[in-house]
């Protein structure tokens, strides 16, 4: 994803602003390590952004892997002199895109409408639009480790009213906890003091070889069940319109490879102007929160993930550009580095998360406006297995 100068250099000042007036916290990036009961999985977090650092677990040879993106130097977490790629937190207030960084309540094309109208500060395109929650978002904030086992680590953070310029207070807590059989549970919730609009999602980088085996994703297979996705502009702000997957590269509905079908999108260009790869959200077609709905596996390292969720759509980032010359990405040491960096196309972002952009486009018939009578709730369990 491609920020600006200016954008980097204001997102400096805020956070600099912001860390003044905010509570200290006790060392935002001191690691809470986790395991499961039976030892099949373990993993990392950190209280600034409840980033997850670290996800263990081990593959058709039974050894452990890390393959989760990161920084080894936890103070890259805080800083943007590497383009600020949200490597493993929740974002919010409200993830992925707003059209303008504008919205009115209630909802209404475009914000045109004749609702009381928010803006919300722009962080992308030239401040043009808004992403993940603006320029001091969720993911840029020390949470509050509420409690721990070994299990399990619950972090909240209290969202002032005005922020970014949202309306109202809003109060979220996330609890991740991994359970037997290598299963990762993620719970959010969030209140709010006033109506808001509130879209959370955890936004975590994975190789499933942990570089091991190859450095790109030809081995990396999905599949979801999706007959539509959202169909957006050239810089990814949804138009409010529903595209089928039949016959083009956005079709997932049978197993195939993620790095295969990546140069099947160039002349479409789904993922924006001049982008190759995929960075779209897909809407599920039958969702019950019971089964798993997405699906994504290493032939090499034989590790499989398997999500189930209550959300009712998919983002899914292929790592298109993270690779900047000028702005090089030290892998983890466990991963290669640091005299590897993280290239284009060697990584899949998945965020289960509601419709994007749903606050500009009332024809999705999607409420996401929560308040003091409307809790906001997310949930999500990943399972782990080996290939058979």
């Amino acid at each position: 994803m491609a920020f600006n100068i200016k954008a980097l250099v204001l997102a400096a000042l805020v956070l600099n602003a912001y860390a003044v007036s905010a509570p200290k916290p006790v060392d935002p990036l001191a690691s809470v390590t986790l395991s499961a009961p039976d030892g099949s999985a373990k993993a990392a977090f950190i209280p600034f952004g409840a980033t997850t650092t670290n996800f263990w677990v081990k593959d058709k040879h039974g050894k452990f892997r890390d393959i989760l993106l990161g920084y080894d130097n936890h103070t890259l977490y805080q800083s943007q002199a590497d383009g600020h790629p949200y490597f493993g937190p929740i974002v919010g207030r409200y993830a992925n895109r707003i059209r303008n960084g504008t919205f009115t309540i209630p909802i209404s094309k475009d914000a045109s409408g004749p609702g009381q109208k928010f803006q919300i500060l722009e962080n992308e395109n030239n401040g043009t639009d808004t992403l993940h929650g603006g320029i001091v978002g969720y993911d840029a904030r020390p949470w509050t480790l509420v409690k721990q086992s070994s299990n399990s680590v619950t972090f909240s953070l209290v969202d002032p009213d005005g922020d970014q310029g949202f309306p109202g207070t809003v109060t979220t807590s996330v609890t991740y906890t991994l359970e037997p059989k290598s299963t990762w549970k993620i719970s959010m919730h969030a209140t709010a003091t006033e109506l808001t609009p509130i879209m959370l999602s955890g936004h975590h980088y994975w190789n499933l070889e942990a570089y091991q085996e190859t450095q790109d994703l030809v081995g990396h297979y999905a599949q979801f069940d999706s007959s539509k996705f959202i169909a957006t502009t050239g810089t990814l702000i949804p138009t409010g319109e529903l595209t089928p997957v039949d016959g083009t590269a956005m079709d997932f509905r049978k197993p195939k490879s993620i790095g295969n079908a990546i140069p099947e999108t160039a002349e479409a260009q789904f993922c924006g102007t001049g982008c190759v790869g995929f960075d779209n959200a897909w809407v599920y077609d039958n969702n019950d929160c019971k089964k798993p709905v997405f699906s994504i596996w290493s032939v090499n390292s034989g590790i499989k993930l398997d999500v189930t969720t209550d959300q009712l759509a998919l983002q899914v980032y292929s790592c298109n550009g993270i690779d900047n010359p000028a702005l090089p990405i030290p892998r983890k040491a466990d991963q290669g580095g640091p005299s590897e960096r993280y290239t284009d196309h060697s990584c899949v972002v998945i965020e289960q998360e509601s419709y994007i952009d749903a606050i500009n486009n009332p024809e999705f018939k999607i409420n996401q406006i929560y308040g003091p009578k409307r809790p906001y709730s997310w949930e999500a369990t990943y399972a782990f297995s080996v290939l058979k």
